[in-house]
């Protein structure tokens, strides 16, 4: 990575007009990767904007410089520059099709496993937490300044992909970094606030209902006849629900990451309907010998070993019985 950090920091300067991309749907990883960034090129007195396709939550909205990002497509019609953050490709950062025939070079920051390694330049280190410990040894690496805002920034994807320091993402680098982080100035309290402790009663409602259809399957539809068999813990969300909940994107966050506390299913995976008859899925496991990248991958998504995701058309039943003949 030492290298790679360099041959970006040294492009970064020469650059002119940057464009940041934050993935769909953004989650604490790539907004606070991008806000990050975003803060350390301004010192550098380059322009520069974030682009999303989807709206940025309120819940993100003490970031600072979150007011940079934008769901406007002009933003790269000028940008020499355009670096995704958190993303395993093109389509799953919202702009494939918008940046197709770019000369702009794309650098690639990133951790998934599964990355396509697309950019002209890609920092990719599967062994990282979050983008954010990759930005912040990216910092750490160039001797580039992190103010508090910055800290704050990288430290909010560090509590969203551990799922607050609980799940297998948690490691050692990534714990040391959070302490570095605080000691720079991160307000945890302020993040907790309104990251963790930041469930109305009408949302703990909807999550009700999700887990109230809980259910377990293995791949024999059956209890285990012999030997040990790979039981998948399901549930699902309608559009119906989340219409009768009045229920945003925001409200449904952190159910698949609930799920991963479970016990007896070695994989959990959460439904979750949506427009235009698509199925999103969010697979979780903690056990060493399950690899659910592999099962997204084989349905279009990609994500880590013990978390990962795809999108897919058919119904909630199909895809279940899919996934579990996938298993067998």
């Amino acid at each position: 990575m030492h290298r790679t950090a360099k041959q970006i920091h040294n492009h970064l300067k020469s650059a002119n007009n940057l464009a940041l991309v934050s993935h769909q749907n953004p989650d604490g990883d790539t907004l606070g990767s991008a806000v990050a960034m975003a803060e350390y090129l301004q010192t550098l007195g380059k322009e520069v904007r974030i682009f999303c396709l989807s709206p940025v939550p309120d819940k993100f909205d003490f970031l600072r410089h979150i007011g940079l990002v934008s769901q406007d497509e002009k933003i790269f019609a000028q940008a020499d520059t355009i670096a995704v953050l958190d993303s395993g490709d093109l389509k799953y950062a919202g702009v494939a099709e918008i940046i197709k025939d770019t000369a702009a070079t794309i650098i690639n920051i990133d951790h998934h496993a599964t990355n396509a390694n697309y950019g002209h330049i890609n920092m990719v280190v599967p062994t990282a937490s979050s983008t954010t410990e990759v930005v912040y040894n990216f910092f750490k690496t160039n001797n580039i300044h992190t103010t508090p805002s910055m800290a704050c920034a990288l430290l909010t994807g560090l509590i969203t992909d551990t799922d607050n320091f609980s799940n297998s993402a948690t490691t050692y680098t990534s714990l040391t970094a959070a302490g570095e982080l605080l000691r720079l100035g991160a307000n945890w309290t302020l993040i907790n606030n309104q990251l963790v402790r930041n469930k109305s009663i009408s949302t703990l409602k909807l999550w009700g209902v999700v887990l109230s259809r809980l259910n377990k399957k293995s791949p024999s539809g059956g209890s285990p006849a012999g030997g040990e068999e790979i039981d998948m813990a399901y549930t699902y969300l309608t559009t119906a629900d989340i219409a009768e909940h009045d229920a945003s994107e925001a409200d449904v966050e952190g159910i698949a990451n609930f799920l991963n506390k479970l016990d007896g299913a070695k994989i959990s995976l959460f439904l979750k309907e949506m427009p235009a008859g698509k199925i999103k899925g969010s697979f979780r496991t903690t056990h060493e010998d399950m690899d659910v990248s592999a099962l997204a991958k084989k349905l279009g998504g990609g994500g880590h070993k013990k978390a990962a995701g795809f999108t897919a058309d058919g119904s909630i039943t199909d895809i279940v019985n899919k996934i579990t003949s996938m298993i067998k």
